[in-house]
């Protein structure tokens, strides 16, 4: 059987201590490299994590579980991907942070990986994903660690709210079914829904803006039936650079309560351009905000009244 080893770094204008925490805390990955759409901690005892990644690979959704184990004093982290996704027929590999100096460091990162039945066409579909996600994930580390501080004040996360006097399956039903959603919610100009590997979503859809423009995005989604909708855009507005969100649905003593969740980071450079020659970074939070919260709340209503609907029909 043939096994690839292969190794790619990056120098990064900061403390290795400082890479080494935000490598270790996965949960955030989606906000911080492009492929990660979604991340789940299973379990964790404080030094060996086992975690479940929904991520693009060479622009197709994956998803697998891995186990990783952390090394905060040799600044080490390994990882062994338990459950693969064909072709893979096993990935492994290290994240290793070297000082250079107080203020920066080296980053390499390490992966060895076989195809299934050693096949050659799929190691190369292998060889070509790994380097693709590697270097976009060395990259956005190195931007995230440098500019963290800049970042903090372009990016902010916000979340709307609805009680529904109905079941959390009917909420859940009616976000899940995107494929619906032009017929069912008159924001929505047009959509197309695909799930080829259940769980795992590409919504593209036409929004219309209040002003009667319209906006095309795409997503990926990754679903837990029935309490939970994680996405992350991947075709973004222009005043954004990242887009990161879920939707929940949970029961309480006074009903269901289904929330929209968002994380944005603006982009700064087309501020001006969209918003006018004198517009801020605060007038374009407030624009992203209201025009995101008031799709979000239109999208949680209709849910609402779709499964008090439903509750009604059943009573």
């Amino acid at each position: 059987m043939t096994t690839r080893e292969v190794e790619h770094e990056i120098t990064i204008a900061a403390p290795a201590s400082d890479v080494y925490r935000l490598l270790a805390d996965v949960v955030n990955w989606p906000r911080i490299f492009p492929p990660t759409i979604h991340v789940d901690r299973v379990d964790f005892n404080g030094t060996q994590e086992r975690i479940r990644i929904w991520a693009t690979a060479n622009g197709q959704p994956k998803n697998w579980t891995s186990r990783r184990e952390l090394d905060p004093q040799g600044l080490r982290i390994t990882f062994r991907q338990e459950v693969t996704t064909n072709p893979v027929a096993s990935m492994g590999g290290a994240w290793i942070i070297e000082p250079l100096d107080e203020t920066s460091s080296r980053v390499r990162l390490l992966h060895d990986y076989r195809a299934i039945d050693d096949d050659a066409h799929d190691l190369l579909w292998i060889d070509e994903a790994v380097d693709k996600n590697s270097r976009s994930e060395l990259a956005a580390l190195k931007r995230n660690v440098e500019f963290a501080h800049g970042a903090e004040d372009v990016t902010f996360s916000f979340e709307d709210t609805v009680t529904i006097d109905g079941s959390a399956k009917d909420a859940y039903d009616f976000v899940n079914e995107a494929n619906l959603w032009s017929e069912r919610l008159p924001h929505v100009a047009t959509v197309r829904l695909t799930e080829d590997t259940p769980g795992v979503q590409t919504l593209e859809m036409d929004t219309r803006a209040k002003d009667g423009s319209v906006h095309t995005t795409k997503s990926h989604r990754v679903t837990f039936p029935h309490h939970k909708i994680a996405y992350k855009q991947v075709t973004l507005p222009a005043l954004m650079t990242l887009h990161t969100g879920h939707w929940t649905f949970r029961d309480t003593d006074q009903g269901v309560t289904a929330s929209s969740q968002h994380t944005v980071t603006l982009n700064t450079d087309n501020i001006t351009r969209i918003l006018g020659p004198d517009a801020t970074v605060a007038d374009a939070r407030a624009y992203v905000h209201t025009a995101l919260s008031t799709n979000s709340l239109a999208t949680l209503n209709h849910a609402k009244t779709h499964a008090e609907t439903l509750a009604g029909n059943q009573n």
